[in-house]
């Protein structure tokens, strides 16, 4: 077993499987590698239990570890996706928050498990990226968004 160099560890309360397999089935490039038992008992848990699932999330490696309610989630910390269009951003969005997640402002929502994930369509980051006035009239609209609107940020960029 190939163990990657540097990975993203994920705190769960318990369900780090389940996150793991709808990550997975939610985002390209995304897989379960390997589902990990407890030995013995630790802290939260019981000898057997699944202790950590290691997963692929866009390409990047990432361990869930069940690790019981010691620890909260904060937007801190937050998975960046960017979309092609507004129907990619759509199908991401959905996904994340029609499975027991919710929205939040300016492209961020959080999955059911706490995580935050900022679903940014390529056309506001070149917007932000130009600078200048095109940026600022990108950044107005953006801040008035939940979803970001892929079109309502074209206008914005053309004035």
């Amino acid at each position: 077993m190939a163990i990657a160099k540097n990975t993203v560890c994920l705190w769960y309360d318990t369900e780090a499987e389940a996150a793991a397999r709808f990550y997975a089935a939610t985002f390209p490039d995304s897989e379960v590698t390997g589902v990990h038992h407890a030995p013995s008992d630790f802290p939260s848990g019981k000898a057997g239990d699944v202790l950590t699932v290691s997963f692929t999330v866009l390409g990047i490696p990432c361990l869930g570890l069940n690790g019981g309610t010691a620890f909260q989630h904060s937007e801190a910390f937050s998975f960046q996706v960017s979309t092609e269009d507004q129907e990619e951003t759509d199908r991401y969005w959905d996904a994340i928050v029609t499975n027991g997640g919710e929205e939040s402002a300016c492209g961020w929502c959080r999955d059911r498990w706490g995580f935050s994930w900022q679903i940014t369509p390529r056309v506001l980051m070149e917007a932000l990226a130009t600078g200048g006035d095109e940026a600022k009239r990108a950044f107005e609209a953006m801040m008035e968004m939940k979803k970001i609107d892929v079109a309502t940020i074209e206008r914005a960029r053309r004035g």
